[in-house]
């Protein structure tokens, strides 16, 4: 490392200045904490921020510092030269900002101890001598990194017009105080900035209380706004909440107001030819950042946003109503006054409340999303098997009208001799045989992976293969008639025992192409599948005798011939030229 002399020309934003000069070899530390080699009394500062530690090139500035072994990044970052930076080889001339500080960096050769700077440093500079410390470049190289970035925030520098002041989305959901707490007394500017949190946190407090039993939106906005009219000077709030796909996506191009207020009669007056700017609220959406924008007219951002230049809108606030998962719409309020405007304790507070307000429409949301789930699955779950309900629940766009044509194997079954059952039977008998019998076919469908299509009459239909396919469809469907046919023979001795007539049934199967899908109006719709295949079962159920299983060639083939059967005369079907081979299963 060569010899030179490294100065660090720090000004605070007090406007206080001084220097500091780099000890050769040694790691620096800085921060707001006392106990930092270098400490920036700035409350938007962190505890402990940053390091300099010496390189074979000179001096690295390091953002961010290191705890139980893990690297982790300031919250507020540091800039160097107008660009935020993570780490970076000091150079003469750089300008550092952190928080509301600058240091300019000054290196100068030291061909001895007779160096101007060195002399200078000895004679009027006062050198804070840094305490041993632990080898901060030894931790970092196996530390993993922990970045406070959100995802999605722009860090970018560059001239914003009159835009004052940007929070990101880190800052709004877990905001900190960088207060010094460690000082022996505090300044007037602090008490001051303690007084000013103190309303906020009171105010906060109020609304966490008035939210905690709130489920209607409108409701929840309206709490949030008389918050803003009661800690800002506001004139107008607009809550708008972002449209969302029925899968739960987020669309942030499509906001929709929900509560929009205004400060008194004059200004509620005007609001009929107000408009919200889409340039602000989707750049607030899409970066995750709550804005400040002092005067609109002169932005250059928003320069193409005529809603806002037309109204002559001197001031605007729009923060993001975000959470840790989403972004579900915003806050915005309008300072109307042109010779007025909001300030960054505006901010703070207004992002503060969209943030705690975005926290209360999460749980109304998600308590909405598991009341309909909860419908939808005590709907489903009386035909389709559990892991069919939980597979359409997870994916609900495929709950609309229309269908797809594919290969199912379907089944028809029928109780034999019904009619004369009914005639002999009082109609309560009746009802609970048939609610035991449903009930237990159903369950067998459901165990083989079937899907209840109907019940028609005494006699049931039944899917499998649909909404989900396996090669094992048509197999899965014979087993389930066999067995349907079994449990009978039992549930025909508890019939016999409690004075119940006993009852015979006959099914059907065939497998080919059908159309499954929603059918019906927009107000009521089934899942169902309609077709020949659909057809052909039916008419095989309706040739079977009580106790017998007819089933086609095609479901034959399509269960690869792993089952017992007897081949039947071939039926006839209309609309088919070739009659339909026919065979019984033998199950007994």
């Amino acid at each position: 490392m060569s010899k030179v002399n490294t100065l660090l020309k720090i000004t605070e934003p007090n406007g206080r200045t001084r220097d500091f000069e780099l000890i050769p070899g040694a790691v620096h530390t800085i921060g707001r904490f006392k106990e930092n080699n270098i400490v920036l009394n700035d409350r938007r500062v962190s505890r402990k921020h940053a390091w300099i530690e010496p390189t074979a090139n000179g001096y690295k500035l390091v953002d961010g510092y290191i705890e139980d072994g893990v690297l982790k990044r300031s919250v507020n970052h540091v800039f160097v030269n107008g660009a935020p930076a993570l780490e970076r080889i000091l150079q003469d001339g750089d300008r550092i900002v952190i928080g509301e500080t600058t240091i300019v960096i000054e290196i100068a050769p030291a061909p001895g101890a007779s160096s101007p700077v060195a002399q200078q440093s000895q004679t009027s500079i006062p050198i804070a001598k840094p305490e041993p410390r632990p080898d901060l470049r030894s931790v970092v190289q196996n530390a993993p990194t922990v970045v406070d970035v959100p995802a999605g925030v722009n860090f970018d520098d560059k001239p914003l017009g009159q835009t004052q002041l940007r929070i990101s989305a880190n800052e709004i959901i877990g905001r900190q105080s960088h207060l010094s707490m460690e000082s022996e007394y505090a300044s007037p500017e602090e008490i001051k900035d303690l007084r000013r949190k103190a309303r906020m946190l009171e105010l906060l407090y109020e609304m966490s209380r008035s939210l905690g039993t709130v489920f209607d939106l409108k409701e929840i906005f309206e709490k949030a706004t008389d918050l803003i009219f009661r800690g800002t000077p506001a004139d107008r709030v607009v809550a708008l909440l972002a449209d969302e796909t029925i899968d739960g996506r987020i669309l942030d191009y499509s906001l929709v107001p929900v509560g929009i207020k205004t400060r008194d009669a004059n200004v509620d007056a005007l609001t009929e030819k107000l408009t919200i700017s889409r340039t602000i609220t989707q750049k607030v959406m899409r970066e995750k950042v709550a804005l400040l924008s002092q005067d609109a007219k002169t932005d250059e951002q928003f320069l193409g946003a005529e809603s806002i230049v037309a109204q002559g809108v001197r001031s605007t606030i729009c923060a993001p109503l975000i959470t840790e998962s989403n972004v579900h719409g915003v806050l915005y309020a309008d300072r109307l006054d042109p010779f007025a405007a909001f300030t960054p304790d505006h901010l703070e507070l207004i992002s503060a409340v969209a943030a705690q307000t975005a926290v209360t429409v999460e749980t109304v949301k998600a308590h909405k999303r598991l009341a309909r789930e909860e419908v939808a699955r005590a709907n489903y779950s009386r035909f389709m098997p559990e892991y069919v309900v939980k597979q359409l629940l997870e994916h609900p766009e495929s709950f609309r009208l229309g269908g797809i044509n594919q290969s199912i194997t379907v089944l028809f079954a029928d109780i034999r001799g019904f009619t004369t059952l009914s005639e002999k039977e009082n109609p309560e008998k009746v009802v609970a045989l048939l609610n035991r019998y449903f009930s237990l076919m159903t369950e067998i469908i459901f165990e083989h992976g079937g899907t209840l299509d109907k019940f028609i009459g005494d006699g049931l239909m039944a899917i499998f293969g649909a909404p989900t396919a396996s090669p094992e469809d048509a197999l899965n469907a014979v087993k389930a008639a066999v067995t349907m046919q079994k449990r009978l023979i039992k549930l025909n001795e508890e019939f016999r025992a409690e004075g119940y007539s006993q009852v015979a049934m006959g099914i059907g199967l065939h497998t080919g192409v059908a159309t499954i899908g929603y059918i019906g109006s927009d107000k009521r719709s089934e899942y169902t599948a309609i077709g020949d295949t659909v057809n052909l079962a039916s008419r095989l159920e309706s040739n079977a005798l009580g106790g017998q299983i007819l089933i086609s060639d095609a479901t034959l083939q399509a269960s690869g011939n792993r089952i017992p059967v007897i081949a039947r005369e071939p039926l006839t079907v209309r609309n088919r030229i070739q009659p339909v081979e026919v065979y019984e299963i033998k199950w007994a």
